[in-house]
């Protein structure tokens, strides 16, 4: 079986302590528990396999024509310039920055497969098994996961590679993920990689 990881919205308004986002809690959730420098750590395992690393991202052009305006999620990202293309909000975090050749992939909703290539790309790869990191655990991890099990791939959400708001948001986001997916620390996916 191929492998392939998805890294999700690692990107400064969401993970960087001046982000647009940064008031929701996740510098500080991914500061506390070593996200970043867990992600790190399983990005490295996938570039030495040589598997698929596919990197995503929210954003919205700078006239935001692609934002849903009546989201209570990102309605009000315009009046902010929060997650705008083009922007220092919108680059990915130093940490986890893509390499020359790794795949990049601009979502507007809140899954990664919502209006993207991104399956379309994984099958075209042979993946079979998709790794998921990212943040927010109870958002954008959460619902990429459930699409990819309904897309029939084996999904394992790597837990302390993700980030949230608060643990509450996290931690019973991962109660519910453990149905449809397996859900493992860096250190226990180890010997898969």
């Amino acid at each position: 079986m191929s492998k392939a990881l998805l890294l999700i919205d690692f990107v400064n308004d969401i993970v960087h302590p001046t982000g647009k986002l940064a008031g929701k809690g996740y510098p500080a959730y991914c500061a506390e528990h070593s996200v970043l420098p867990n992600a790190r750590k399983l990005l490295d395992s996938f570039r030495k396999n040589q598997d698929t690393i596919v990197h995503v991202r929210v954003g919205f052009s700078p006239d935001y024509r692609e934002q849903p305006v009546l989201s209570p999620l990102f309605g009000a990202a315009n009046k902010f310039g929060a997650l705008m293309l083009g922007a220092f909000g919108n680059e990915f975090c130093d940490p986890l920055k893509p390499l020359d050749g790794e795949t990049q992939i601009v979502k507007h909703r809140v899954s990664a497969f919502f209006g993207t290539p991104l399956e379309l790309l994984l099958r075209n790869k042979g993946v079979t098994e998709l790794y998921i990191c990212g943040v927010a655990t109870d958002l954008a991890v959460q619902s990429a996961a459930r699409d990819a099990h309904d897309r029939d791939f084996v999904v394992t959400v790597v837990k302390d590679c993700c980030g949230a708001g608060n643990e509450e948001d996290h931690n019973s986001s991962l109660i519910t993920l453990k149905k449809i997916a397996k859900v493992a620390t860096l250190a226990g996916i180890a010997r898969e990689l």
